[in-house]
């Protein structure tokens, strides 16, 4: 513990490097957006890593962020659901001071050197260096809230309460007299306020008052709150006609407005969705099942059926790949046997797709599992033209097209998995190229997503677990097209 931390008293506080020489109100003040300043400087400067857990953002969020950290800006994440908002958020908790001294016994965090709140200043004048401090950690200065349209500027901002006024003796009038909202209880910290757009505009305006001039009316009273607060939202595009607006006077205020979105890549979804998702200890996830998993969130954000004012969460490939893991779980304990993730897993898990995905009518006509399944066949037949678009199929498709058909076995030992795949010329052969393992397990799941593939090609058809020749129309389409 530091000789600061070791502080409990105005006095001792006074005594410590960084504080000596320094009297109350001696308009030495350090905000909130200075220290987030320095404290990135430094970060910068030394290389470290800023905003560990966002990932994707390194050439496009993050620098706009920084610039208006530097600015000492107040600003607005705008971004559809799903893009790590909150998360970057919550992050800038990072670069605020481990510790800092506060005046002990108030309600509102109150800078012993400044005080700004009138009950902080009138202990400063009772006590003298004897003034009690503590200090108040990094975690406990973020204050978060949800906008609803039922919060009320007394939820924010505060309320009149009679009985404190008539215990302390003072008129309704005296800021002593205040029950304190969540932007007061957040002085000298950040204070976050996710979907802005859902606030009333009562209600924005009086986060308008208190940040741009400092007094707001509380009851009929006029009342003056010069916070130390670094003021940060989220919005969602979708809000501004959809359920409300952010009032001008608010937005015009706003410093800087950074637009997030969702991964470009997939390898970086892929990366955002092995951080995020909790899955069973010991499930296998081959690669081309995880690679799988991630296209799918990309084909549903470019399908037509699918609402894209509303977005496709980042949160759908991690559910998805959570429920894939726990059915391959389900399956080994029931056969005993390696819990690798595969290809009917994946499609256990439609309902972690469905309640994603907002559908335009024709997707309502055609049905969320429908377009789900849909979703599923073309992000196969994307990943497996990619890993495996230069393999010779010819002999494993004559196969299909002279009659046969194959039903993937769904149960049971893997080593009875294999044995059955040997029924289809090559596939094993395939398998094995695709699985890069030894592992019986990992090989089935790879012939399933072999067969998976060449139906997501329009190569072959499939009908739950039953892979045969493609539809005469489909393979006269076929023929159109490549031949």
């Amino acid at each position: 513990m530091t000789a600061i931390a070791r502080a409990r008293t105005l006095g001792e506080l006074l005594e410590t490097p960084g504080y000596a020489g320094r009297t109350p109100f001696d308009g030495k003040i350090r905000l909130v957006q200075d220290e987030v300043r320095e404290n990135l400087t430094r970060k910068l400067r030394s290389g470290e890593e800023l905003f560990p857990g966002v990932v994707g953002y390194d050439d496009t969020v993050i620098p706009q962020l920084v610039n208006a950290l530097l600015a000492r800006q107040n600003f607005i994440l705008l971004g559809l659901r799903g893009q790590a908002k909150s998360r970057i958020l919550r992050a800038i908790t990072g670069l605020l001071d481990e510790t800092v001294p506060v005046i002990d016994g108030v309600d509102m965090p109150d800078d012993p050197l400044n005080p700004v709140g009138a009950e902080g200043r009138h202990l400063l004048e009772a006590h003298g260096l004897d003034l009690p401090i503590r200090w108040l950690p990094r975690a406990e200065r973020y204050v978060e809230k949800l906008a609803t349209p039922d919060v009320t500027v007394a939820d924010l901002i505060g309320d009149v309460d009679p009985i404190k006024a008539a215990r302390l003796g003072t008129s309704l009038g005296d800021t002593r007299s205040m029950h304190f909202g969540l932007l007061p209880r957040a002085n000298r910290g950040i204070f976050a306020v996710n979907e802005l757009a859902d606030l009333a505009p009562k209600v924005q305006v009086a986060l308008f008052n208190i940040l741009q001039e400092g007094d707001v009316q509380i009851k009929g009273y006029p009342i003056r709150l010069e916070l130390d607060v670094m003021l940060v939202f989220s919005a969602n595009p979708e809000d501004y006609t959809a359920r409300g607006k952010i009032v001008t006077p608010l937005k015009d205020r706003i410093g800087s407005e950074i637009r997030t979105h969702y991964p470009t890549d997939v390898r970086l979804g892929m990366d955002i969705t092995a951080q995020e998702a909790v899955k069973a200890d010991g499930v296998t996830v081959p690669g081309f099942i995880s690679e799988l998993i991630e296209e799918i969130a990309f084909q549903a954000r470019e399908d037509g059926r699918v609402d894209k004012m509303s977005g496709v969460s980042q949160r759908l490939p991690i559910s998805l790949l959570e429920v894939a893991a726990a059915n391959a779980e389900r399956r080994s304990l029931i056969a005993g046997d390696e819990p690798v993730v595969r290809v009917s897993d994946v499609y256990a898990g439609l309902p972690a797709i469905t309640g994603k995905m907002e559908l335009e009518y024709e997707g309502e006509l055609k049905g969320a599992d429908n377009v789900a399944k849909e979703v599923i066949r073309k992000a196969a037949g994307a990943v497996y033209g990619r890993l495996c678009g230069s393999m010779d199929t010819q002999k494993l498709e004559k196969w299909f097209e002279d009659g046969n058909v194959f039903r993937f076995p769904q149960s049971g030992e893997a080593g009875a998995g294999v044995k059955a795949t040997r029924e289809v010329p090559g596939l094993n052969d395939l398998a094995a190229e695709v699985a890069g393992s030894s592992s019986d397990a990992v090989r089935v799941s790879a012939a399933e997503f072999v067969l998976e593939g060449l139906y997501g090609r329009k190569k072959l058809s499939r009908a739950e677990e039953l892979y045969a020749a493609p539809e005469p129309e489909t393979r006269q389409q076929r023929g159109g097209r490549w031949n």
